[in-house]
Parts: C-alpha cells; structure tokens; sequence
C-alpha cells in the first residue's frame, strides 16, 4: 500500500452532486480529490432538464456560458405533445418549461437564467474539467473500499480498479456522491425510507433524423398514446430528444414480474417504428438499458465527517425534470459551509445546517417526482375506453365525439392538461426553497409567510431570512446589466444595502473580514435604473441583508441604524451566529 496521502475532502462520485462539489470546492481553495470508479464521466445521457436554480449555481460557478453552448436551448425545449406517434395524430399539447404566453413573463422576472436542456453525459465533463483546471485532484478508475472516522478527521481506503493497488486518503471530511447504490452513505450507517424499484422502464439511445416529424414543432418531450406501450402508470411510450433531431430516446413501461424487457434488435426497431409511425424507418440503435422508479428519500444527511448527496439521499423517477438539478443544488449548500470551517472561518456545527436544510428538499422532490407519473392518470382515462378491445382507439373517437359524451371527456381532458403543470411549468417547485437552520436568523418582524399564489406553480421572490435573494436587473461597469446574483456569492458573504446605508459600509469594513464584500444598490456598479430591486428588497433603503456564498439571505435588518459601531455590532452578531464561531477580528 501508498504511503498515506492528505487533502481537505474526499468527493466519492462525479455525477452532478460530486463534479459540482469538486469544482465548488477548488474554486472555494479548498484542497479536494475526486474519485470515480469508472474510466469517465456518464456515458449515457441520464439526466437532462436544467433548471432555473441549477443554472444560476453554474453561472455562480463560471460554467453557464459552456453548458448552454452543449446544450438545447430553452426555446427549443418548446411543448410537450402527447401524439398517438411522431407521423399520427396528435391528441393535445402543453405549453411547458415556462415557454407559454402564460408563464414566459415569470421565468424572465424570476431569474437571469432560463432553463436549458443538457445531457447529462455532456454536463458532467464540463463540471470536471473546471474542476481540474481550478486544482481539483482527479482519480478515475479508483472505487470507494471503506472509511473509518475520527475526531479529528476521515481515513479513506481505495482500490485502483486495473492494478488492485490500495491506497489510503487522510481527510478532513468525506463527501458521499456516489449514486442511488451509495456505498459510502451505507458505510455512513444513513439510510433511506420509502419504496425502490416499484415499477421498470426500458430506454433505446438510438439514432435517426428525425427532422421531418418533430421541427416544426419542437420539443424534447413526445408522449406516445398507443395500445402497444400502455403499461405502467404513465401509460404511454417516450420519445425524449437528446441532440435535435437525430438522436433520441424510446422508452416504455415494462412488467417486471415478467422479467427484463425483449432488447432484441427486431423487437427494438419493432417498438421505435411504431412510436414514431414510421413503419420502414431504419435506425442506429447506440444502447439499451432499464431503471427502476423509486420513492425513497434519506431524513439525515450526514454523520460526523461524512456528508451524502444527490442521488445517494434522493432517489426518484425523472418526472418533473429535478434529479440532477436537486443532486447540484445540495453541493452547492455544502461546498461552501465546508470551505469555511476548513479555513477557520467558521465552527464545525455549521456543518450541522447542511442536512437540515437539504433533507426537506429531497423529501419535497421525491414526493413531487412521484405524484407527477400518478398525476397521468386522469391524462389516460381521456385517451382510453377499458371496455373496448382496443382501448386507445376507442377512447380517441370518444374524444372525437360531438355529441355529450365527447364534450364531456374533452373537458376532462383540459382539466387532465392544466394538472401537469405541477409537473412542466412548477417554478415554485424550483425556486422557492427556504432554509431552516443554525446558519439562517429568523426575523421576528416576518411572521409566517403567506403564499400569494400556488407555491408549486409560482416564484414568490422575497428576501425573507432563509430564501435565495430575489434577482433584480441592475446597471453595472460600462452601462451593462447585471443581476443582484452576480453581485453575490462566488464563495463569499455580501452586505447588501442601499446608498442611504453608509453606516452599514463603514460597519463591514470595520470588521475587515476576509471573506465578506459590500454590495450598495443604486451606487456606480449596481445602479436599479429599472427600480426592480426597490420593489422586490421589501426593507428600507438604509436597510441591510446579510448573503451566503450561495445566495441565501442569512438575515436583515429592515432599517438603518444610527452609526457604524451599531452596524458593526449587528453584523458582528449576525455572523458569529451564522457560521456558528466568534469571529477573528483585527
């Protein structure tokens, strides 16, 4: 065996969760290596919806420019059809993703980033390669053996897959990332409640141009309303777009109580042909693979110096499009408290907040995820007559139908439309997280909030202890727009006031904390021209919000204050309560 080797974090994975946590980290200067078992990245496409809060943590990160050149642009992401085949009939569209009339105008207020759609075998490289290039340690082909911890820090055993070398890894903390089997949380003693493997579904990467059938109308998500794929609680086939128009995705429910599903190249092109109605189509058939629906999420995230993620602590189907964006969302919580108490800035028991704040999360997404396939089935009882030998085709001319019959299934059916909007256009789902912990200070002024609209469907952007700061357009250097995100985090904490809060600047700068800038909206750089930020701040000018490295407000303080040794006072309690130690003051 090596002689030992020493970092600060052991990242086991690099999915979402472990390459965002690796890059976060070595952006952060926080010494890391990253392990994965395998040669590479993902080599399928997996995961691929990117959500608004998903793509405001890359674009924190510096990585949104290259994703979104991967990547198939929001516009493009377009409706989702649900078709009897690419070539038939269609049945019904929603406008989804935010693309709609209806809700285009939210998704632009919401966030300076729109949504995007990336495989994930495209993501994952991007991650990992600003990883390196910001001093992450890579170890592929190395599998995770077993850990041991201490009070002082985690000893990691690996293995190196091609020679059988063992090698050890001396840690400050070690971070589980390594998927829905996660070995470490296993070794960890964490566990999962719920239900795994309740129902299978068959995948084809395949590729065909497809141009003919789908330009025009362009979407990432076809649904298949045939008698042939009506298995499962969806109850209908798949045709996912990976790269528009010529590689794709067929998918299909299967009876797992008859075993694994018939991959056999004439049934495949068999299934394909009959989704896309092209009875002499040809096609290039890349792999075949099954994945289970889960329901099954873990209460606690970590135990003492080992700290789990992503798929490992939420485990659900790809309904909803929030795996991979939850799996980067919960590095980003993490990576940052980790960097501070690896620096001496903060105490360990800020550590403690990262589950507290992310298991009610994994639990909402898991359940949302879920409840987004069983929210198809009034969707299929428009679409089917039971009674009839074939199902669809007779429930297709009752909708069809002029008489009372027909008009009242095609009622049912707008009705079965406007449900899945908690599935295609719940921004709320997205973007209206709110920590609970020892790094947040609760405002006694707030009160319990109150939703003005469904919080699943719509963003209620506030600056409300515990919520991501709202985005407001303001005027940076050189006349250009910038966002009150972009005024934030990249690893830091932010005073945020406005011009009449001098004394709070003068307070931060008493302080002369290293990690700790002054934002003043409305002066040179951060001009609200648009008057956005004074309507959304909900604090007075002289006001002040305290901001994590990862964009939520820590705490306010609604007016101003009589001078800088008050302000200094206030921030000085502030933070030590936050990061969970006194602080280190000049």
């Amino acid at each position: 065996m090596k002689p030992m080797e020493e970092t600060d974090v052991v990242v086991i994975g690099s999915g979402p969760m472990g390459a965002t946590a690796a890059l976060a980290l070595a952006r952060y200067g926080v010494r890391v290596q990253m392990v994965n078992r395998y040669n590479w990245t993902a080599n399928t496409p997996r995961a691929h919806i990117t959500n608004q809060r998903a793509a405001e943590v890359l674009r924190d990160l510096g990585v949104e420019a290259d994703t979104r050149r991967e990547a198939t642009p929001w516009e493009w992401m377009g409706d989702t059809l649900f078709t009897t085949s690419l070539a038939g009939p269609e049945i019904a569209r929603l406008r989804t993703w935010g693309t709609g009339e209806k809700r285009i105008g939210d998704y632009l207020q919401g966030s300076p980033c729109t949504m995007l759609d990336i495989p994930q075998d495209k993501m994952e490289p991007i991650l990992v390669k600003h990883a390196a290039a910001h001093g992450a340690e890579l170890s592929f082909n190395t599998e995770y053996l077993s850990h041991e911890q201490d009070a002082t820090g985690v000893t990691v055993l690996l293995r190196d897959v091609k020679t059988g070398q063992e090698r050890q890894v001396r840690a400050r903390y070690l971070v589980g990332a390594d998927g829905a089997r996660s070995k470490v949380m296993d070794d960890a003693g964490l566990k999962v409640e719920g239900q795994l493997a309740r129902a299978g579904t068959a995948y084809v990467l395949f590729r065909a141009d497809l141009t003919r059938y789908v330009a025009h109308r362009p979407s990432i998500l076809y649904w298949i309303v045939t008698s042939n794929a009506a298995f499962g609680e969806i109850g209908m086939g798949l045709m996912r777009a990976i790269d528009p128009w010529d590689k794709w995705i067929a998918g299909w429910g299967f009876d797992m109580e008859k075993g694994e599903p018939d991959f056999s190249p004439e049934e495949v092109l068999k299934k394909v042909r009959l989704l896309v109605g092209d009875p002499n189509l040809e096609i290039e058939i890349e792999t075949t693979s099954v994945w289970h629906v889960n329901q099954a999420y873990a209460p606690v995230y970590s135990r003492g110096r080992v700290f789990c993620g992503g798929d490992a602590v939420h485990r659900h189907p790809p309904s909803s499009g929030l795996g991979s964006n939850t799996c980067m969302q919960d590095a980003f919580n993490l990576a940052w408290k980790l960097a501070y108490v690896v620096k001496g800035h903060a105490g360990e028991k800020l550590l403690d907040s990262y589950s507290l704040e992310r298991a009610p999360v994994g639990e909402q997404i898991v359940k949302r995820a879920n409840q987004s396939r069983v929210d198809y089935g009034p969707l299929n009882q428009c679409f089917r007559d039971k009674e009839a030998a074939d199902p669809v085709a007779a429930g297709l001319t009752q909708l069809a139908d002029p008489g009372p019959a027909g008009i009242a299934r095609r009622e049912a059916l707008a009705k079965a439309l406007d449900l899945k909007n908690y599935e295609f256009n719940a921004q709320g789902v997205e973007l209206n997280q709110r920590c609970v912990s020892g790094a947040v200070m609760a405002d006694p002024q707030a009160g319990e909030e109150v939703w003005k609209r469904d919080p699943q469907l719509y963003l209620q952007a506030t600056t409300r202890p515990g919520a991501k700061i709202p985005h407001a357009w303001l005027i940076g250097a050189g006349g250009r727009r910038v966002s009150t995100l972009d005024l934030v985090g990249k690893g830091r904490f932010t005073l945020v006031t406005g011009i009449a809060g001098h004394a709070w600047v003068k307070g931060a700068q008493s302080l002369d904390l290293p990690y700790l800038d002054t934002l003043v909206i409305g002066a040179a750089g951060a001009q609200d021209v648009y008057c956005d930020w004074q309507a959304v701040r909900e604090i007075d000018e002289a006001g002040a919000l305290l901001v994590r490295p990862d964009g939520v407000v820590a705490w306010r303080h609604h007016t101003g204050v009589a001078d800088a040794n008050e302000a200094w006072k206030a921030l000085e309690k502030a933070l030590t309560a936050v990061l969970s130690k006194s602080l280190e003051l000049a």
